[in-house]
């Protein structure tokens, strides 16, 4: 029996994105916080405003240097796990792949100065305009990676001659229709990510040691501010939704399992399939698929069943879209719960029930993440190039690809244990103004 080289390569990829996402978005979505931090502790002539962007400084630089380690590992699995996608794209990509390493060392030539030049200004507005290109360095590697994951969804920007692509225009490969949506929930939930982790640190530490003034305003603030995005999220998700209407109907349709193409079309929650892809048990909420498509409760929405099998996403997306959707709608939830609490006085939003919510939506935020980019991949499938590449096509042959999996995977391991080791050892209590 041969080496199905096809599934090691989807798991070797899937492994190093599903390890590269945690720390890519929490790179992208922390500066903005340490940002919001210091301005508010200059502002305020506040201390602990001033130490919680210290501190989260510190914790970010290893996330940080774990992306980069990551990021490598996916470049470096470009050329050896994909070598036929390469073949044909390179040239296509290659200008938003240098454009995301450069806004990398942008971003890093800025934290080092950052970090160091604390309190060696006497304008401390000077050392937190250091903090402005680190978060548009970050921002920026998200813009320009994901329009590589648009490209592959919306393909655009070349001649297709003899195999190949011809009269590229990488430009215009980059600004393919799929970038607005994905770059808007791309950094969105990135944003969201970040406040909920830092939020809910702080919830954690109060429910372990009890309150403190650093921790209560720590808490508040990234409470707003995960309100803030959990709104722009849930808008983004609604943007995304429209896109995919128009645009990869077969993508919506598999999600919501939506087989006939009719109006009014309901959105199913949950469920799962007999043999006879007939849903059982799930909820359906009349017309709402055509709502959140269209934006009109009569649209009609094409059903999966208008596709060949071989060119249908996996079944298997429901649950995962199903559950992203579901951890965006709880933050947001959490958020507003919280200044609920805040602003009816005869309710304390630091009872311990409430803290542990806000500390159980830390992690729920990171698997959200992941829930979302393996949505995002698995989704597109058969294709990994939309109508132009299959993923079967792009795959290595070569058997190696087996040691390369558990060679990754050591990395991996390595890498995630001495991270722990590393934030533990960081943020060890050495005071009130010294908690994360």
């Amino acid at each position: 029996m041969g080496i199905d080289t096809v599934l090691w390569s989807k798991l070797v990829t899937g492994m190093t994105l599903g390890f590269h996402a945690i720390f890519a978005t929490l790179g992208v979505g922390i500066p903005l916080m340490i940002a919001i931090a210091e301005f508010i502790g200059i502002r305020k002539q506040d201390p602990h405003y001033t130490q919680m962007a210290k501190r989260w400084a510190r914790g970010f630089v290893i996330s940080v240097a774990v992306g980069v380690v990551t990021g490598t590992a996916i470049s470096l699995q470009l050329a050896l796990v994909w070598p036929n996608f390469m073949k044909l794209a390179g040239n296509v990509i290659a200008l938003p792949l240098f454009m995301e390493v450069f806004a990398f060392f942008f971003e890093a030539i800025f934290l080092g100065i950052y970090l160091y030049t604390w309190e060696r200004f006497k304008n401390p507005y000077i050392h937190w305009l250091l903090t402005i290109p680190i978060v548009i360095g970050a921002g920026m590697s998200a813009v320009f990676i994901t329009t590589v994951n648009g490209f592959m969804n919306q393909p655009g920007g070349f001649t297709m001659e003899g195999g190949q692509f011809t009269a590229v225009d990488p430009v215009q490969a980059m600004l393919n229709t799929a970038t607005f949506s994905k770059v808007f929930h791309v950094l969105s939930s990135a944003y969201l990510t970040g406040a909920a982790l830092l939020a809910g640190i702080a919830a954690f530490t109060m429910l372990r040691k009890g309150v403190t003034g650093y921790h209560r305003k720590a808490l508040k603030l990234m409470m707003a501010v995960a309100l803030l995005f959990g709104l722009l999220n849930t808008l983004a998700g609604d943007v995304s939704a429209k896109f995919l209407a128009e645009h990869q109907p077969e993508k919506l349709a598999a999600a919501e399992w939506h087989f006939e193409t009719e109006s009014g079309a309901d959105l199913i929650l949950l469920g799962w399939l007999n043999a006879e892809h007939k849903i059982i048990g799930a909820i359906h909420l009349p017309k709402l698929l055509s709502f959140l498509a269209f934006g009109d409760f009569k649209a009609e929405v094409t059903g999966l069943n208008e596709f060949p099998p071989e060119d249908q996403p996996p079944l298997l997306v429901h649950y995962l879209f199903d559950l992203m959707a579901g951890v965006g709608f709880l933050l947001l939830g959490i958020s507003v719960l919280y200044f609920v609490f805040v602003f009816w006085r005869k309710r304390n939003e630091l009872n311990k029930w409430l803290l542990r919510v806000i500390a159980l939506g830390a992690p729920l935020a990171l698997i959200g993440v992941e829930l979302g980019w393996f949505y995002a991949e698995l989704g597109r499938q058969p294709w990994i190039i939309r109508g132009y590449m299959r993923v079967e096509e792009a795959a290595t042959t070569s058997p190696s690809v087996i040691i390369l999996f558990f060679l990754f995977l050591l990395l991996y391991i390595v890498l995630g244990a001495v991270s722990i080791f590393v934030l533990r050892r960081m943020f060890k209590t050495t005071g009130e103004g010294e908690h994360v």
